[in-house]
């Protein structure tokens, strides 16, 4: 239950982390609530790439007249734009298993408090807590989506990125509030699928 180090969160920050202080000869653990990778790999960065990968295609084949190409008919298939999406997330998480078996990085699942006196106490899926001792603690937890006070997400109709990566259908209209990276991602995905889509932002530059 003493490490040298242990880091709270693995998303890139905090894997890489991790496993450079292992190479460094230091006994190392990880601490993770939902999947290796954190929001990134599973939620994030990866499958977002992936889905605008499939409405990049789709895009092109709309306009492959434009290319000298003849396609008689296409449209977008949500689930399996969705699962492909997921199985890229996936193998990304199994990758980082991987590097943490292969690096002897303990892999440690629930949700970390700090505590005083270097400890960390974890929560794991049943409810039950273990205290760790390391002579020092990376806190690598991320980010998280924000609400607006007057919009509170319910899942359904004012929904978060998770969500918005999960839809079992192609929505006719979509407001996207913020236009940052995030925002103009979904955006033009659903856009490209057939979505009359408004981005709506508060900020004086569209892109932040």
């Amino acid at each position: 239950m003493n490490y040298d180090l242990i880091v709270l969160g693995s998303g890139p920050g905090g894997y890489v982390a991790a496993i450079r202080a292992s190479q460094l000869g230091l006994k190392t653990a990880i601490v993770e609530r939902e999947a290796l990778g954190g929001i990134c790999l599973n939620w994030g960065c990866i499958p977002t790439k992936a889905l605008l990968k499939s409405a990049n295609v789709f895009d092109y084949i709309r306009h492959a007249k434009d290319y000298g190409i003849n396609v008689s008919e296409s449209s977008p298939d949500m689930g399996s734009i969705i699962k492909r999406s997921r199985d890229v997330a996936n193998g990304m998480s199994r990758g980082v298993q991987f590097l943490m078996k292969k690096n002897k990085i303990d892999v440690i699942m629930g949700s970390g408090k700090v505590k005083p006196g270097n400890k960390l106490a974890v929560v794991d899926a049943a409810g039950k807590s273990t205290e760790y001792t390391a002579k020092n603690i990376i806190i690598a937890t991320g980010s998280r989506s924000k609400e607006l006070p007057a919009m509170k997400q319910d899942g359904k109709k004012i929904i978060g990125y998770r969500e918005a990566m999960v839809l079992p259908e192609i929505p006719k209209t979509m407001v996207v509030v913020g236009a940052g990276a995030i925002g103009c991602e979904f955006a033009y995905f659903y856009n490209s699928l057939g979505t009359k889509v408004t981005i709506v932002e508060f900020m004086p530059s569209l892109f932040r």
